[in-house]
């Protein structure tokens, strides 16, 4: 199949990139392993660029089947925290310190992704948030994050709490979540996962996690000291129908052994096949109902053709209706009569339309023959009576009378002859249907 082809059918998966500094500039750019497994799923993934202004373009990234929002800086925390969590100023620059590459706050990006995170709750477009994703699904749905889940947490006094970001082993860092049971996270990694315990070992590049989970998400796994790691909506979750509203604070598509492209866990790739699984669903879904609302797109061939057979069934039913013969030509009631008797086995549908357009004529130039013919007596009879007396018209009248009283009386016994069993039935060259 040519890629022409494929471009067409292929559903899109948006994926907004990250901005950094290379050589003295700034580039954008999205982790190969996201699209790398977006592809491999049978998905196209679009870079939507964060660049100024983009926030108001987003339209023209349509048709959107699918969103993968993942890595980034911190949220502005005025877009979900008036109080910036209490923590002291000291604090904060401390956090600015320790995470200078996340701490910049990317309001452009934030647009973006909040406008499309809202569009896919508005539309019900699949939706997978990895690590800042999944914090941007939160904010958009009235959730609020931790500014520093470190330092929030030790204020708290606890001294449960887990190392979320390790600066010395960034790729190799692991710490262990509780998965929920019969969430979609636990069918996943089932096979790796001892009933008792139902832990993995995840990696963590964070400092910041959902603090209060909107109130449409249910939890799928929490790390040790109580962070939630993973999160969904049940009421839209279903891949096989094009439902998928997920976030995971791990990064599952970089869970893989040292040196290796091989996965911690066989479950890992799964968040991302199961939210292609439901955006070729929802793909399928919006065509079918684009398919039902645009109709059938005809070509000027095919247009042409309609027009025809339109204006032969309005040229017998206007003929029909007046009783005489028209200004129409045999080859237009013509293609009337040969739509009809190429589509002899009509629908219910089909039928009643016909019937609406007011007439059904067959054998239509035979039909014209006989108005020419009715129109030429017409023209003789009306000018032999011209000729004639009152008294001789008066007499044509009372004759004409009794011969129409005759008629209605045989036509009356005709129809009496004709419900009788095994009384011959006849069809006429003509068929009017009003």
């Amino acid at each position: 199949m040519a890629s022409s082809e494929l471009s067409k059918i292929l559903p899109r998966v948006l994926i907004v990139s990250r901005r950094t500094v290379r050589k003295n500039k700034f580039v954008n750019f999205v982790g190969e392993y996201h699209l790398d497994l977006i592809v491999g799923y049978g998905a196209v993934p679009v870079i939507v660029p964060r660049v100024t202004g983009v926030h108001m373009l987003l339209e023209s990234f349509e048709p959107i089947h699918g969103v993968l929002l993942c890595e980034g800086e911190d949220i502005d925390p005025s877009l979900y925290e008036t109080d910036i969590s209490g923590l002291s100023s000291d604090e904060l620059e401390e956090i600015r310190r320790l995470h200078t590459s996340d701490t910049a706050i990317d309001r452009e990006k934030d647009s973006i992704e909040l406008q499309l995170a809202k569009l896919c709750l508005e539309r019900n477009i699949p939706y997978l948030g990895i690590c800042r994703g999944s914090q941007v699904l939160n904010v958009a749905c009235g959730g609020t994050l931790y500014q520093d889940v470190e330092k929030e947490f030790s204020r708290s006094g606890r001294n449960d709490v887990v190392v979320h970001m390790d600066y010395e082993n960034y790729d190799g860092h692991r710490h262990s979540v509780k998965v929920v049971e019969g969430t979609p996270l636990s069918s996943w990694f089932e096979e790796s996962l001892e009933k008792e315990k139902m832990e993995i070992e995840v990696n963590s590049y964070h400092h910041q996690g959902v603090k209060r989970l909107a109130e449409r998400f249910v939890p799928m796994a929490f790390a040790k000291d109580g962070l939630i790691e993973g999160f969904y909506d049940p009421d839209a979750y279903n891949p096989e129908e094009g439902k998928f509203i997920m976030g995971l604070q791990f990064h599952p598509e970089r869970m893989r052994r040292p040196g290796s492209d091989e996965f911690d866990y066989p479950g890992c790739p799964k968040a991302y096949q199961e939210f292609v699984k439901a955006v070729v669903a929802y793909q399928k879904k919006v065509n079918g109902s684009m398919k039902l609302k645009n109709g059938l797109k005809m070509d000027q061939e095919l247009e042409k053709k309609r027009r025809i057979i339109v204006r032969s069934f309005s040229m017998a039913k206007n003929m029909y209706d007046d009783g005489r013969h028209q200004d129409a030509s045999a080859e237009e009631l013509e293609a009337g009569a040969e739509f009809l008797q190429s589509n002899t086995a009509l629908s219910m549908q089909q039928e009643k339309r016909l019937k609406q357009m007011g007439a059904t004529v067959r054998n239509a130039s035979s039909y014209i023959e006989r108005l020419k013919m009715n129109e030429e007596r017409e023209m003789v009879t009306r000018s032999v009576m011209g000729k004639m007396s009152i008294e001789q018209l008066s007499e044509l009248l009372s004759f004409y009378h009794l011969m129409g009283q005759i008629c209605s009386e045989k036509e009356h016994d005709a129809e009496g002859n004709l419900k009788k069993p095994g009384a011959a039935s006849c069809e006429t060259d003509i068929e009017f249907v009003g």
